[in-house]
């Protein structure tokens, strides 16, 4: 009997930030990216430069936390948006991720920032991230390696950085702490 071929999704666009403030936080993220780029159905496109940037905690920067090394990774997808989701938690757990506090410090973090045009709301996922707009260490790796980048509703990406940038003034930016 001859099976029948299965039909394949068309690859979709997304991106993922990354971010580590534990361990060999290089040696991690380089893994994980490896790990996604092995991951069947996912095809990583780019990587942005790193970038190091304080925590945030919920209730403000941390200063005396562990620092963040942080990027965003551009992949094309045949997985649906919860799938894709499953598969970056797997690769947190290999890389020893421990979910305990929320916003604390971890070896790694995945989060799916945007998917195509895609708005997502439910109990396990919202696209686009509800918080990448407010983000420095997601906006400008993401606009290195996507210069005529959108955030999905939201804009253009190098304009949201540059009204971040304008309305933070003096203050550092990039204290907008490690990815969530």
């Amino acid at each position: 009997m001859i099976a029948k071929p299965q039909r394949m999704r068309p690859l979709e666009p997304a991106v993922i930030a990354f971010g580590s403030n534990l361990g060999d936080r290089e040696a991690t993220v380089k893994a994980a990216l490896d790990d996604l780029a092995q991951t069947p159905g996912v095809r990583l496109d780019a990587v942005s430069p790193f970038l190091e940037s304080v925590a945030v905690r919920l209730d403000g920067v941390d200063e005396d936390a562990p620092r963040y090394l942080n990027g965003v990774a551009l992949v094309s997808t045949a997985l649906d948006p919860h799938a894709l989701l499953d598969e970056l938690h797997r690769i947190e757990d290999a890389h020893g991720r421990v979910r305990v506090e929320r916003w604390g410090d971890r070896t790694l973090d995945l989060d799916i920032v945007a998917m195509g045009g895609r708005q997502v709301h439910d109990e396990r996922l919202t696209l686009p991230h509800p918080r990448a707009s407010e983000r420095e260490f997601v906006l400008a790796p993401w606009l290195d390696v996507d210069p005529d980048a959108e955030l999905p509703g939201l804009g253009r990406v190098d304009a949201l950085l540059a009204q971040l940038r304008a309305s933070a003034g003096s203050e550092d930016v990039a204290a907008n702490g490690g990815a969530s």
